[in-house]
């Protein structure tokens, strides 16, 4: 039998410190611990897979608490029976005892811990669907003040029309009109078009 923890963070500035502290004071060695850096919306994690591929019968489990495992009811529910009933896993879930597969093996035991799971996965869900719909609504509320997002629009240099035209002259290399609006090629087209259509529209007004 051996001692395994699993951590994960949605992002990949976020840290794990916390859960590697109680994982370790669990008795889980450090080199038995995986550990993800991305979202718990599906279990498609490289060391999460990993993981499982090196868990066996008898093995235990450990992890801080049930949404770092995952955030998708119905995939937490799959892996659970997966690790539990498949592979022969136990799982202790530190912050919530009553998640331990060690415990109550009798029907009572296991109609509890089923239980439990069933209700912090659901709320583990709704609080991911709480929190994707509360940043939708901030994006569209700060898209309504005017705030833009994404990267800030490229500016063309004051002598953008300068340096057009001696480019179309053939006086300068394309190059030299890049390095000196400070521009990729395909931003130097694109500005471009842009240029040209405002010029379009001046002398049709």
């Amino acid at each position: 039998m051996e001692s395994y923890g699993y951590a994960r963070v949605s992002a990949a500035d976020q840290k794990e410190d916390r859960q590697m502290l109680a994982l370790g004071a669990a008795g889980v060695p450090e080199d038995r611990i995986f550990v993800d850096k991305q979202s718990g919306k599906d279990f498609e994690r490289p060391q999460y897979k990993k993981m499982v591929q090196v868990l066996c019968s008898g093995d235990i489990l450990y992890i801080l608490s049930i949404d770092r495992l995952g955030r998708n009811y119905e995939e937490i529910q799959s892996q659970w029976k997966f690790l539990t009933k498949d592979i022969g896993v136990d799982i202790c879930v530190l912050d919530m005892p009553l998640l331990d597969t060690r415990n109550g093996k009798d029907l009572m035991g296991t109609f509890i811990a089923d239980l439990v799971l069933q209700i912090l996965s659901f709320v583990s869900q709704n609080e991911r669907e709480t929190i994707r719909k509360r940043q939708s609504q901030g994006i569209a509320a700060a898209k309504a003040k005017g705030v833009r997002f994404g990267r800030p629009r490229k500016k063309v240099p004051e002598d953008f029309c300068r340096l057009v035209m001696a480019w179309e002259g053939k006086d300068v290399a394309l190059s030299e009109v890049l390095e000196k609006c400070r521009m990729s090629e395909a931003t130097f087209y694109r500005k471009l078009r842009e240029y040209r259509k405002m010029k379009k529209r001046e002398k049709l007004s």
